[in-house]
Parts: structure tokens; sequence; C-alpha cells
């Protein structure tokens, strides 16, 4: 669930609080207040603050010149090497400058256009002033979420409430003193920025060429002057306000321009080209301001209206009505709560150093001693439940480990046993075969004695211990075989009757287990017997078709 959060854009002149929530798809804005300010120095607002709610998850807008937003182009390298380099970096800054600074930093969207590499933005912003921030919003009740530069929290309401396109926006947010400043392409953050020069430059143009005050220039500005480069004029001091204002008007699309530049340097995109502009801000009220500066830059520049799809029917009359007045220079508190509220958005925090350190102590330390203090007791406890359970533990153990030494004994002997078997086959092996073969070979002599014809000889006799796949014998198995080799003596006649004679015999007299294979060639005056009295038997219906 989101939570309820106050977006805190503090200026010169006017100061903004903005609390709500998101819930599903839609923002709700549950309080609103403005209050009116003349400051010097940004943080000085806060004393004249009274708000009827207090700001608590405060996410406080930072501008001006005591922020600092820099871009670092760094290769793509993992999160833990990103903090080192960024750390490295700020205490750099931090040494240069001669005072503590706070920081954080997050990856832009990738860019086509740079391969290889990531654009970081680095946020930087003095630890005095945070200081006097968080002072300040302590003093009407106020508890601190986070600080956001007011470019970023601009980026947010953009994507949030804007009119996202396949195109390259810049969105101004036009202060009394600052301009802060986005450019998008689509919903990817290129570039963000805090310019000095707002809408104070029309008050010291006009003041500077009509010799007024500045606060007549003040009410000149939002009461006659009109940019317009078709305004027609009826009032005379209508124009001299208008062509007065000029030269702030030039001043801010300088300032605007600049910034396309600046932006195409950092981010390395030469080819970018603008295609839209926004304004939101106090000075964005200005009569004719867009038409003005859409003449200047060649691009369409419109009022960014970010309150049209947000919920405000939880406001009260007042409110309402005060927020319809200002929702110009709201836009900047309504990014910043949304940024705080939806924890998925793309943000910067900066902290400082004092509120750094207490929620790391309390979200790791103090966790971790908690943590431990519980795991102490939880094992106390489980220790006296379970002191008997320990008890059989123990008996169970020692029978249980009287069991497993007899039966390792038994295992140690059994192995033993294995391996002398295993030489004893080997050597039964061994003896089988020379048994075999011995009493083959002379079963083979006494049959050739009794059977071979008086007309053959046999030329060889050999006893093997072999495989023969014509014998029945596959693969690895190997068994006694007996080779015999012989001729007919020339001029004999009837070799084929003869030989066939030999075999019948041959074949009558050996087992019916054993397996024999001839061969006869084809003169008929040389053959060759190979049998095995080991061979395995004959398959069932072979067994049967040989004995018909």
């Amino acid at each position: 669930m989101a939570r309820t959060v106050t977006g805190v854009d503090i200026g010169l002149r006017t100061g903004k609080f903005l609390r709500g929530s998101y819930k599903g798809n839609t923002f709700h804005v549950t309080d609103f207040e403005v209050v009116a300010l003349n400051s010097k120095e940004i943080t000085a607002g806060w004393s004249a603050c009274s708000l009827g709610f207090k700001p608590t998850g405060a996410r406080v807008g930072l501008t001006g010149r005591d922020v600092n937003i820099r871009y670092t182009r760094v290769p793509r390298v993992p999160d833990w090497q990103l903090k080192n380099l960024m750390r490295f970096e700020v205490a750099e800054i931090g040494d240069q400058s001669g005072s503590g600074v706070a920081s954080d930093f997050n990856v832009l969207p990738a860019l086509p256009e740079i391969e290889g590499e990531d654009v970081v933005l680095l946020a930087l912003a003095r630890e005095s002033f945070l200081e006097a921030h968080s002072s300040g919003l302590e003093q009407i009740g106020g508890k601190l979420d986070a600080f956001s530069p007011n470019a970023v929290a601009l980026y947010n309401a953009f994507l949030r409430f804007g009119v996202v396109q396949d195109e390259v926006v810049l969105v101004a947010n036009i202060g009394h003193d600052n301009l802060d400043i986005v450019i998008t392409r689509g919903p990817d953050l290129l570039f963000a920025r805090n310019l000095t020069g707002g809408s104070r430059l029309f008050e010291e143009s006009i003041a500077h060429r009509m010799g007024v005050s500045g606060e007549k220039a003040r009410e000149l500005k939002e009461t006659l002057v009109d940019l317009d480069p078709h305004a027609r004029f009826t009032d005379s001091n209508a124009e001299k306000s208008s062509r007065a204002a000029l030269a702030g008007a030039g001043q801010l699309l300088s300032l605007l321009q600049s910034a396309i530049l600046f932006c195409k340097s950092q981010v390395k995109i030469t080819g970018l080209k603008l295609d839209r502009v926004l304004l939101c801000g106090g000075g964005a009220a200005i009569k004719g301001l867009p038409k003005y500066l859409s003449a200047g830059m060649s691009v369409p520049v419109e009022i960014f209206d970010a309150f049209r799809v947000v919920n405000t029917d939880a406001l009260a009359p007042g409110a309402k009505a005060a927020l319809e007045d200002n929702k110009l220079e709201a836009v900047v508190a309504l990014g910043l709560a949304t940024m705080a509220s939806d924890d998925d958005a793309w943000g910067i925090e900066i902290l400082p150093a004092s509120v750094r350190k207490k929620r790391e102590f309390l979200g790791g330390q103090l966790f971790l001693i908690a943590a431990g203090v519980l795991a102490l007791a939880f094992l106390g406890y489980h220790a006296w439940r379970t002191r008997d359970a320990l008890e059989d533990a123990r008996k169970q153990a020692s029978l249980l480990d009287a069991q497993y030494k007899k039966a390792s004994a038994t295992h140690h002997r059994a192995e033993e046993m294995i391996a002398e078997n295993k030489k004893l086959a080997a050597f039964t092996t061994e003896l089988a075969q020379l048994k075999g073969s011995g009493e083959q070979v002379a079963r083979g002599i006494a049959l050739l004695q009794d059977h071979l014809p008086a007309n053959f000889w046999v030329t060889k006799l050999s006893a093997d211990y072999r495989a023969d796949p014509e014998l029945g014998l596959v693969g690895n198995d190997k068994r006694p075989t007996l080779s015999i080799e012989g001729k007919a003596r020339e001029g004999t006649n009837s070799l084929s009757v003869l030989y066939e004679s030999f075999v019948t015999s041959l074949t009558a007299k050996l087992p019916k287990t054993a397996r024999l294979n001839q061969r006869l060639t084809p003169s008929g005056s040389k053959f060759t017997v190979d049998f095995s009295l080991f061979a395995p038997p004959l398959p069932n219906a072979d067994a049967a078709k040989e004995g018909n």
C-alpha cells in the first residue's frame, strides 16, 4: 500500500505543502496549503509557515545555488562498484568545497547512442543547507522523509500526469528566483538541472526600464504584461510594461536554449531535437509567455496542467480553491509527493549525515542487536524446554554410537570377504580355463583318431580362450575353443562325401550343448573345424531344429 506523504516546495515568495497518497493508479490529495513568503534565503521561509496539518513523511524539494546536479559517464559495472565510484567523486567534491556535502545518485535510462556506458545523475547539497531545512520542518511539526531536487520531482510529475509520447519534451518550472528544467525523450529522463533565474528577471527588467520599485514591477508583471508577439495594446502602460518585460523574457529564452545545448554536451547526444515545451510554476502564468517562447524556440510551448488526473475530492473547500488558484506553482510539490509515495518511482533521495546515520542504525545495527537479543532469549527458552529431551538424546546417541561401531566392524569384514572372493573367483576362472582347454584338446584328439578319414591329415591343432560369434561367443563372452585345420591327400576320390561323413561323426560324438563351425575350401582339399564344448546353449527353436 502506498504511503501518505507530504511534498514540500519552499521558495522565496511561496511555500507549497501538498499531502496525499496513491490509491490504485490515482493520486489522492488530502491536504494542501500555500503560504505567502518574502524571504531572501530559501531556508528563512520556514519561520513564516503555519499549517493546519502536520507535514509528516515530508519529501522536501531542493533548488537554488546550494544544490549541484552533475552528470558522469561510467562503464557498466555492478552496483557495489558504482557506489564506490560515486563515493570517491563526492569525497573529492567535498574536499574542494571545504564543506560537508550530502548526495545521492541514480542511473539514467539506457541511451542507445552510448554503448557499454551508463550516464549517472549525481545530486549534491551542502549539509548546512539540509540541516537548516530539517530544523525548519521540525519547528512546524513535520517529519523528514528525504530531500530531492525539484527538477527530479518535476520529471516524476510529468511522467505520471503529463501526456507522454515518443518525442523530446522540455519541462520548465519557473519560480521567482530559480528555474528547474528537465528534458525527456518519451518516458526516459535525459537531463535535469536547476538554474538561477525565474520571474524575477521580468520584475528587474520592468523596474530598471520604467524606474519603478520592485513591488510595483511585480504588480505590472501580473496585471499588464502581455508577451504575445501578436498582442495589440489599447493601454499605453500595458504596452510599456510589456516592452520592458521583453528583456527578462529574452533572458529566460536564453536559459532554456542553453539548457538544451548543455544537455547535448553532457549526455553526448548531438543530434537531439526538441519537439515540445511545457511550462509550470508561478512565472508560467505571465500572459503571452508561451507564445513568445514558441516563436523564439520554433516549437509548441504549452502550460503544464498536472492536476487534470489528480483526485482532490478529499480536500476541504478552502484548500481545493487554493489548489485551483496555485496549481501551476504546486506541480513540484505534487511531483515530490508522487516520488515519495511510490517506491518504484525514479528518484534521488538525499539525507543529512545525522539522519542517514540514525536510519542506518535503526535499519541495520539496531535490527542486529534486537535479533541477537531475541535469539539469545529463544535459545534460553529452548534449552529450558528441551533439557529432558537433551538427556534422552545423549542416551540414544550413545546407543547409536555402539550400533554404528558394530555395523562398521561388520562392514569392514564384509569388504575383506568380498575382496577375497574376487581373488578366488579370478583364480577359479583361470583354473576352469586351463581345465576346460585341456579337456577339450584331449577329446578333440580322441575324436580325430576315431573319425578322421584315412586320406585326411591334420596340419594344425590350436586351443584358445576367445570370443567367436560363429560359435555363439559374442563380445566379452570368451570361452575355450579348439581349432582343427587339415587337408586331404591329392588324388583322393569323393572328398566332399568323406568330409561330410567326418563332420557328421564329430557332431554325433560331441555333446548336444557343444557348438561347431566348419569350413571347406571350394576345391575340397582343405578344411577347418572350430568347436567349443563350453559355448552357451542354442535357443530352443534352433535346438529343436538341430535335434530333428
